[in-house]
């Protein structure tokens, strides 16, 4: 009896603040096919503590970008590892902070990965995604998980909800996306409203691309004379590639609520590997399956107790082998396994004042073998226990403040390095001078600040990698401060044709972030092999400026555009004694930015039809830690055009996009010896009913 009551408190304290969110989402859905979609920034601007960085719904699709990695890049302050072509890894880091600052939330539960503590957020497809945010700091709601207070920064990834009107209780989508390189890119998705309160989702894509695209590689040497001119086609990029997810969805009474997700992912692709010294490497090949489940449950009680739960187990295989008679043979196999558990809670003492408290645990195992080696089967198991406090004040809608506090706990065997649990706090500020949302024009002005220590532990790769481990790592201690200030207007109420009208949000700020102990990882001569060190203490400042500008203008045409600029210095200060001392880490630009441009047009019956136009811009940096000449890493932009129309009949619906990819032609590489492809084309088809 004890058990079960136990039972029924831990799954009941889990729903307002997660259906609150819910609704906002079934609300934007409902808004795409009723009026034109609100900007985000205007809305987080009325609700968060620190405002995050966002691109949902209309957005997304009018970026069409191929998975979550390329919608990334229009993001300020945030830098991606990109490999080449459609089966290339790809990385996320924000701030100079390191991927395994950064965590990754899939429908609000942490994506893992123990053995490298990073996730390759290329096989993460946008067909079926509805937003993503990227917050730094943490989430503003302190209504979460214990171990979402201690990332660096956080992005979150939410699929598509089912919206259902009227008496409609199936949706059908279809897809088709090909284009260079022998892309093809089909991709299914269907809906069922099974009962009033749940309904079933379903996707699935299929990914396939031979990765055979041109390139030029040019070396020049200091002296100014050219060693190597050479144009080729890329070769051994090719992936295949399967995705399947599973969704149940169910809302009950005005609080309750709770979801069921499956995700499968299987993949093959090759790895076609530096170019170094005129020699193209082409015989390694990575197979990966990734599966989940995760489960969430969230209920209110009295009005102002919430309860939200979370589990999940994930397994993830990889497989690893190099042809390349060049280099050493390798055929390494590698099966994570985690099982997660989170629980927290949230009372609201006064309108004014919530406190939460929340406890997560997490187990983690890792097997590794070498099959050309005998008895060489090796096992890693890790536990992890997160315990958070937290407390928020809003002093009407003037002053908001929240302050956090995160116990770590991290044990393991084999044992290295054994530490104490630490505890990291965070304070939260936000203020709003003035306040003028229920008149027009809409004014806001916020000044939002935080401080907050982020505690990470070295990754099974970075203690125990066979020839890259480094059992003697250390943890990295994290300290972040950032400030910024954000001003929106808008005046967009439209009740003819003819109306004008604009939105306007404005955001700058400045951070300084101070990393001691800092790991590092960059490719030494194989993609999937890297070198770990400890670099001590790094000095990171930097600016991000971004503007969102809407202008609604007569005959129902809609100009947008958006500009992001990052300013950024991210320092060796370890020892004044070594050669690379005050030099910029190894791939940090000071500059980059993005320009996005958009055009679109309604027509009377609903149909739309739109220009895209988008501009990346990566600055010069460095692949060594020393900034010399030989370490150079020259600037690159890419300029991406995209057509696109959307036409409705009674309850059907059919798009269909152009892109034109890399517009000029430019040769250019994210990661040095990793060359990029040149102009590319894709088209896509889709049909809903």
């Amino acid at each position: 009896m004890i058990k079960r009551i136990f039972v029924i408190l831990v799954f009941a304290l889990c729903a307002h603040s997660v259906f609150a969110i819910s609704e906002a989402e079934l609300d934007s859905l409902a808004a795409r096919f009723t009026i034109d979609e609100v900007s985000v920034t205007a809305r987080a601007l009325n609700k968060d503590v620190i405002i995050p960085q966002s691109l949902k719904g209309a957005e997304l699709k009018r970026l069409n970008a191929l998975n979550v990695a390329d919608a990334l890049r229009y993001f300020a302050g945030l830098q991606i590892k990109d490999y080449g072509g459609v089966g290339g890894i790809k990385t996320i880091n924000v701030r100079s902070m390191g991927s395994q600052h950064t965590a990754v939330y899939y429908n609000g539960v942490q994506l893992g990965n123990a053995q490298n503590g990073q996730v390759d957020l290329g096989r993460f497809s946008l067909d079926n995604m509805e937003e993503i945010q990227l917050y730094n700091g943490q989430k503003s709601d302190i209504f979460q998980s214990a171990r979402e207070f201690g990332a660096a920064g956080n992005v979150y990834l939410t699929t598509r909800k089912p919206y259902f009107k009227n008496n409609e209780r199936v949706h059908v989508r279809t897809q088709m996306r090909f284009g260079s390189f022998a892309l093809a890119n089909p991709n299914v998705g269907v809906d069922v409203k099974l009962t009033d309160a749940l309904s079933l989702t379903m996707d699935a894509e299929y990914v396939y691309s031979n990765g055979k695209y041109p390139f030029r590689y040019r070396r020049v040497l200091p002296s100014g004379e050219t060693a190597y001119d050479t144009t080729a086609v890329r070769q051994n990029g090719d992936i295949n590639a399967v995705r399947a997810e599973l969704g149940l969805h169910h809302y009950y009474r005005t609080t309750g609520f709770w979801r069921v997700h499956a995700y499968n992912y299987w993949s093959e692709r090759g790895i076609p590997g530096a170019i170094v010294n005129n020699v193209w490497r082409n015989g390694e090949r990575l197979w990966d399956r990734n599966t989940f489940v995760q489960a969430q449950w969230q209920d209110e009680w009295f009005k102002r107790w919430s309860t939200r739960v979370l589990l999940k187990y994930a397994n993830d295989y990889t497989h690893y082998k190099n042809y390349d008679e060049r280099l050493l043979p390798s055929n390494n196999e590698y099966l994570q396994q985690e099982a997660y558990l989170s629980l927290a809670n949230k009372v609201q003492l006064f309108n004014w004042w919530d406190m939460s408290l929340a406890y997560d645990y997490q187990y983690n195992t890792l097997a590794r073998e070498n099959l050309l080696l005998e008895n060489s089967k090796e096992y890693f198991y890790r536990h992890s226990h997160w315990f958070s406090a937290a407390t928020a004040f809003n002093v009407k809608e003037y002053l908001r403040l929240q302050a956090s506090v995160l116990m770590t706990a991290v044990s393991q065997q084999p044992i290295a390095n054994s530490q104490q649990p630490r505890f990291t706090p965070g304070i939260f500020l936000s203020l709003r001078p003035f306040v003028r949302s229920s008149v027009r024009p809409l004014q806001d002005l916020s000044l939002n600040a935080f401080y907050k220590q982020s505690y990470r532990y070295p990754t099974f790769n970075d203690l125990y990698y066979t020839d890259l481990g480094n059992a003697n790592l250390r943890p990295e201690l994290a300290r972040q401060h950032s400030v910024e200030l954000a001003y929106r207007t808008a005046n967009s109420q439209r009740l003819t044709a003819n109306d004008c009208g604009y939105e306007i949000a404005i955001s700058a700020s400045y951070y300084y972030n101070r990393v001691t102990d800092k790991i590092i990882a960059y490719p030494k001569g194989q993609q999937f092999r890297w070198t770990m060190l400890n670099l001590g203490t790094v000095k990171i400042n930097g600016v991000d400026a971004k503007a969102d500008v809407s202008l609604y203008l007569p005959l129902r045409f809609v100009l947008r555009t958006r500009l992001v600029y990052t300013y950024q210095t991210a320092i060796d200060v370890t020892n004044p004694n070594d050669t690379y001392y005050g030099h910029q880490i190894p791939y940090i630009p000071w500059h980059s930015g993005s320009f996005v441009l958009n055009l679109d047009w309604q027509s009377r019956r609903g149909d739309h039809y739109g220009l895209n136009y988008s501009f990346i811009y990566v600055g010069e940096r460095y692949c060594q830690q020393e900034n010399t000449i030989y370490n150079y890493v020259q600037p690159w932009y890419t300029h991406d055009l995209s057509l696109y129309g959307e036409w409705a009949v009674k309850q059907y619906g059919l798009k269909a996009y152009l892109e034109i990819n890399n517009l000029l032609g430019q040769d250019y590489e994210v990661i040095q010896n990793y060359p990029m492809p040149k102009q590319n084309v894709r088209c896509t088809l889709a049909f809903r009913y």
